[in-house]
């Protein structure tokens, strides 16, 4: 046996894990969402995509991880450029308070949001005292306070893949770029933002993917008003007992985000520029 297959097995114990508390769950769980009262049955799926109350569900965690996604993104991308162009302490300051917040649970952050955007909050008492509305808004219990805190939560999972590319970006090809006479626009469509890219999708991938299956941000920042796969999957299972139901649904959410995951590998794997021969 060579060296190269005896270092394999180094790898035995992870791959064994991975199957234990991963593997078998969701084969549980796939199974479950075919197990019927006499067998195997494809009726919670026929049940699931016969009513049209569930296109709605499905729509509203989509569009929520779309909105999240693209926000993420307008804010992240210029973010992700500054933290590359930095240097000394001004990059450790941005680097930590990128990084700090993610020490913080996801539901201590969620209920904050909760307490900053309520009526009497500093995010209405700010607006107010600054002029630009006259009374509170309702912040609170709404989609608007849903993308506020979810795009809080999940930024730093799309500022740092794109750092990882920008600060990789040579500054000296925009430069070559400008004495030969490019604009600023042509310069980033063309320099820029292709060279950054395998970043984007990277970000957006990660955004999109844990975006589509929350539940803690929507269960404490909207309710029961804005209902989405995640919080009707905890329904089914915690409440109504429904076992298969819950499995259509967790099925269902699991494929999105697999498309979007491998869908974004490829697409960052084409995107990769090749080596020189």
């Amino acid at each position: 046996m060579d060296r190269p297959d005896r270092v394999a097995w180094l790898a035995l114990p992870g791959v064994a894990y991975l199957a234990i508390a991963f593997a078998l769950p969701l084969v549980g769980l796939l199974a479950s969402s075919f197990a019927g009262p006499d067998g195997l049955t494809l009726a919670g799926y026929r049940q699931f995509f016969g009513e049209e109350y569930n296109y709605t569900i499905l729509w509203n965690t989509l569009r929520a991880a779309l909105v999240v996604t693209g926000i993420s993104l307008l804010i992240g991308y210029p973010t992700a450029f500054v933290l590359a162009r930095s240097s000394g302490w001004i990059q450790a300051v941005l680097m930590l308070s990128l990084l700090l917040p993610l020490s913080v649970g996801v539901v201590v952050k969620a209920f904050s949001w909760t307490i900053l955007l309520r009526s009497n909050g500093v995010v209405n008492a700010g607006l107010v005292a600054l002029g630009v509305i006259d009374e509170p808004l309702r912040l609170i219990f709404t989609e608007t306070g849903l993308v506020i805190g979810a795009v809080h939560v999940f930024l730093p999972f799309m500022v740092l893949p794109i750092y990882s590319v920008a600060r990789q970006i040579d500054g000296r090809l925009t430069d070559a770029a400008t004495t030969l006479g490019a604009g600023v626009l042509r310069r980033f469509f063309k320099i820029i933002w292709p060279l950054s890219l395998p970043g984007v999708v990277v970000g957006v991938a990660f955004v999109f993917s844990m975006t589509v299956s929350m539940y803690v941000v929507p269960t404490l920042l909207v309710g029961d008003r804005f209902k989405t796969l995640p919080v009707m999957i905890a329904r089914s299972y915690l409440f109504m007992r429904d076992r298969q139901s819950g499995g259509v649904m967790a099925v269902i959410l699991l494929l999105i985000a697999v498309l979007v995951v491998v869908g974004s590998a490829l697409l960052a794997r084409r995107l990769r520029p090749k080596a020189a021969p």
